[in-house]
């Protein structure tokens, strides 16, 4: 067996239908006093919900998180984090708030308590990102690691297919390149390969039966797999391109990672054999690009970049920014090969 080194990173997590309702135990665990409750303007209800069960620890919410996190919003709920005196950072929602809340915590050591109500897995992850003059940035930091984490599968109960399909395939994303990260060791891929499998097997059911809570748990537990394998190594060519997709182009966050996946695998395949090997085994497919394609199909996601308004006169602007300073990635990153995936990506062609 290979050598490794692996760290394990601190965290509390709370997993189990109606654990919701344990929010302001943790609170005062936590020994804090002055909550912060973020969300997006479409979940401001859940942001109600949290201020109800918290009560009086709660003297501020900010609703305006968004997509890629921009610095001009975290600007503005960091002023409102300083007027309200905040000693907590409640996040309940996608990657879009939870990423706003890391990108405060990076500037303030602020404790994040994140309540993911989708299958994205950030809230598991020391990774931050921001996008500023159309480009998005990341970094680690623990200090952006939440230090709480509650899932509850009821919250994911009116995620709607449309949503929470490319939401599980954008988890998905984060096991495959853990299984091929130079950081890989053997405790990251048997958490990443059980996460892909717990993710692909219930995809499909919670899309065309969303009330079904024990697939809605499942793709919960999966998704907590994938950010606990992606905080634990790092981020390749899959990552870089959807960053470079959605900070540069502002499309969709998981749409764009549903569908370069299959593409970024097949890039990766010939380099990669033994992830390749595990991602077959976790879906029980015989080709891992193919695997995940037909995956996408099950669940109605979107086949091309052409179908979430992605332009095929920026393909080549998309290859240059993805190339400036490409993550480390087994197959090396040449701009004419990412020029070609993304040319198949964007016609949504069977890999």
């Amino acid at each position: 067996m290979k050598e490794f080194t692996y760290r394990a990173l601190p965290g509390h997590i709370i997993f189990g239908g109606g654990k919701l309702q344990s929010l302001a135990e943790e609170i005062d665990r936590l020994g804090c006093t002055r909550v912060l409750v973020l969300t997006t303007p479409e979940q401001s209800g859940h942001g109600e919900m949290v201020k109800g069960l918290i009560g009086d620890r709660c003297v501020a919410t900010f609703n305006q998180a968004t997509m890629h996190v921009p610095t001009g919003i975290v600007d503005e709920a960091f002023s409102v984090t300083e007027a309200a005196n905040v000693d907590c950072i409640v996040c309940i929602g996608g990657g879009s708030t939870i990423g706003l809340g890391k990108a405060m915590a990076l500037r303030s050591d602020l404790p994040i308590v994140a309540i993911p109500t989708t299958y994205a897995g950030s809230e598991m992850t020391p990774i931050w990102g921001l996008t500023e003059n159309g480009i998005k940035k990341t970094g680690r930091d623990q200090r952006v690691l939440p230090t709480s984490v509650i899932y509850d599968p009821d919250l994911t109960m009116s995620l709607p297919p449309f949503i929470s399909g490319p939401s599980g395939v954008n988890a998905i994303a984060h096991c495959v390149e853990a299984l091929y990260s130079p950081d890989a060791n053997p405790i990251t891929s048997m958490v990443a390969e059980e996460g892909i499998h717990a993710l692909s097997s219930s995809l499909a059911t919670i899309v065309n039966e969303p009330d079904n809570k024990e697939g809605r748990a499942k793709a919960l537990y999966g998704a907590y797999l994938a950010g606990t394998a992606l905080a634990a190594v790092g981020m390749s060519l899959h990552h870089k391109l959807c960053h470079t997709l959605g900070g540069s182009f502002n499309l969709p966050h998981a749409d764009v990672h549903t569908i370069i996946l299959p593409y970024a695998t097949r890039y990766n395949a010939n380099a990669a054999p033994e992830a390749m090997q595990r991602i077959c085994r976790a879906m029980g497919t015989e080709n891992a690009a193919q695997g995940l394609y037909d995956l996408n199909r099950s669940i109605g996601a979107k086949s091309g970049l052409k179908d979430i308004g992605f332009a095929e006169q920026d393909i080549e602007k998309a290859a240059d920014i993805a190339t400036q300073n490409p993550y480390a990635n087994p197959e090396p990153v040449t701009k004419d090969g990412v020029i070609n995936l993304l040319t198949d990506a964007f016609h949504g062609v069977r890999p």
